[in-house]
């Protein structure tokens, strides 16, 4: 006899299949550690004093439950001239039987607006690929038609982002894509709605000390049809070495972080969500692992914040 905990299981799972349907906007990926993730939401995010950034990231949400989204996203940018910088960002994510891969090309040009502060206008171009694969799910009524052809549509992205900042702050608006899409199965039912997605960040370093230094962190998303997603966090610097916070999602989760300058260059960093919703008793909770690298400018005097 099937208790109620194994119910919602089997009701959560399908709907992680059908989240490519179109009854809901098809969504980009989450990250919690966003502030070390920044280009892959802006493209008009430089390094301060980087030739060279790259970060890899792993994100697993949701532990435990068949089907739960897992994402992975590489980021390389570097300096082409001293006020443009060239990038390219790739985006791996699944869900249920669904993977959308989105690659793109990134520009951005900074110019100075103050003594110490610039605003870098960034563009991004590339592709999106939709693959869904029916097979990977079981059903109930495997002969439904709506699972008779696996999807893989290539759709174009285009996207823009401002990003103005100074030593130890930024203020960011982006949008991934501006260009919204609808794929049709051969009945002509909506498969899934893409709909442009905007986000606005801002992030502040105080020096609390020669050893000890805090970021608090701002991400919202605005999509139409959908609640604004808000995420907050709390970052501590000790010693340019050792990093350790605390972050919340408005309505979803909270989460831990931590992190550590492995040496000038590298930087690890860890981060565990715990769900606030129904979810909470369905899953082990959201793993995310970021590896960062930079390039110093050896020209330039190192500044402040190595937090971004």
């Amino acid at each position: 006899m099937k208790t109620y905990k194994d119910i919602f299981k089997y009701i959560l799972l399908c709907h992680l299949f059908f989240l490519v349907k179109g009854l809901s906007a098809q969504q980009t990926a989450q990250y919690t550690q966003y502030m070390y993730n920044t280009m892959v939401l802006n493209p008009g995010y430089v390094t301060q004093n980087s030739i060279v950034e790259a970060n890899l990231l792993h994100r697993s949400q949701w532990v435990g439950i068949e089907g739960a989204p897992e994402t992975q996203s590489l980021s390389v940018q570097g300096k082409f001239s001293e006020k443009v910088r060239l990038g390219l960002t790739f985006v791996s994510d699944n869900i249920g039987a669904g993977n959308n891969i989105d690659v793109n090309g990134n520009f951005s040009y900074q110019i100075p607006v103050g003594y110490k502060s610039k605003l870098s206008l960034g563009l991004n171009a590339g592709i999106d690929v939709l693959k869904v694969d029916w097979s990977k799910g079981s059903y109930e009524d495997g002969q439904d038609p709506i699972f008779a052809q696996n999807l893989n549509e290539l759709r174009p992205v285009f996207g823009a982002g401002a990003y103005y900042y100074g030593d130890n702050w930024y203020l960011g608006v982006s949008t991934h894509n501006f260009l919204n899409s609808e794929i049709y199965n051969n009945d002509d039912a909506t498969v899934t709605d893409r709909k442009s997605q905007y986000y606005a960040m801002a992030g502040y370093v105080f020096d609390l000390s020669d050893n000890l230094k805090f970021k608090p962190t701002l991400l919202t998303k605005h999509v139409a049809g959908a609640p604004i997603t808000v995420d907050v966090s709390g970052n501590f610097l000790v010693k340019e070495i050792l990093a350790l916070g605390l972050a919340y999602r408005y309505n979803d989760s909270v989460s831990a972080l931590a992190g550590v300058h492995l040496a000038k260059s590298f930087f690890l960093g860890y981060s565990y969500d715990y769900s606030t919703t129904g979810l909470q008793s369905y899953n082990d909770g959201s793993h995310e692992i970021i590896l960062k690298y930079n390039l110093f400018d050896s020209k330039k005097r190192a500044l402040s914040p190595r937090f971004f």
